[in-house]
């Protein structure tokens, strides 16, 4: 069985005493690749060189909602400047979060519209952060898609139907995490069970949100198996079957990615 992790957080201190262990363990639970996600553009350096130290890892560049407005000189030309490496394969994440509002919501909404420009610039799928904030996001993302479209993926989906049913018609991905496994998450998984399947990614977001068996400790890639598992079961399909259709759909959302051989 194949998988892909298309959402972790590699670069965090969580993983630093033992990064051997968790890509060995990724590895043995038959994770092929997994996409590290920027939160800081000024950060970038650390995320493309773990990524050119590992040929299983790729990254993205981006500027977290959280930190919107510590990075507010960033523009396209930069994100499409830092896109451009062999490895790069992903914009973001990017977004609004008023959950937390950690920065103020027009420094979030003027960012996200800047890396929805370099993903559609780039073509390279644009990884949004959305929470609590469904219904501006669904705005912004029609507003922007009706000036021309770009790829993007709904990660770590935790938000209401309407929102994953915008993505999905705007051609987007949905993206679940281990919040798919909670207990309470059974309105989740309802959603889950109804969208298409060539829509359907799968991630960690580790070192956060681990699965439910590991719940409360540090998340790591290996255990994006147990999503997939239990993405399968909304389905009504074998956990195989699921990380075949999960994988094929995470080439084909980060097209910069090479194709998957037969050689590990």
């Amino acid at each position: 069985m194949t998988l892909i992790d298309s959402h972790c957080h590699l670069d965090f201190p969580q993983f630093q005493e033992d990064f051997s262990g968790v890509l060995s363990r990724a590895a043995n639970a038959g994770v092929r690749r997994m996409v590290t996600i920027s939160t800081r553009v000024r950060q970038i350096e650390t995320l493309r060189a773990i990524a050119e130290a590992n040929d299983c890892i790729y990254f993205s560049v981006g500027t977290h909602p959280h930190q919107a407005a510590k990075e507010t000189d960033v523009t396209v030309d930069e994100l499409l400047n830092h896109a451009a490496h062999e490895k790069c394969v992903a914009i973001g994440e990017a977004g609004l979060d008023y959950f937390y509002d950690n920065a103020p919501r027009d420094d979030q909404e003027r960012s996200f519209r800047i890396h929805i420009d370099a993903a559609r610039q780039s073509g390279l799928p644009l990884v949004i952060h959305a929470r609590d904030a469904d219904e501006d996001v669904a705005s912004i993302l029609h507003e922007e898609t009706g000036k021309g479209a770009f790829p993007f993926i709904l990660h770590c989906f935790s938000s209401g139907r309407a929102l994953a049913e915008t993505a999905v018609e705007l051609g987007g991905y949905v993206s679940f995490s281990g919040i798919l496994t909670f207990k309470r998450s059974d309105e989740l998984r309802a959603i889950a069970a109804d969208l298409p399947l060539d829509r359907l990614l799968i991630e960690t977001d580790a070192p956060y949100l681990a699965p439910q068996p590991w719940r409360g400790q540090t998340n790591e890639p290996a255990y994006v198996a147990e999503t997939n598992r239990i993405l399968a079961e909304c389905h009504g399909m074998e956990a195989s079957q699921m990380a075949a259709r999960t994988t094929e759909n995470c080439l084909r959302c980060f097209s910069k990615m090479p194709p998957l051989t037969e050689v590990a």
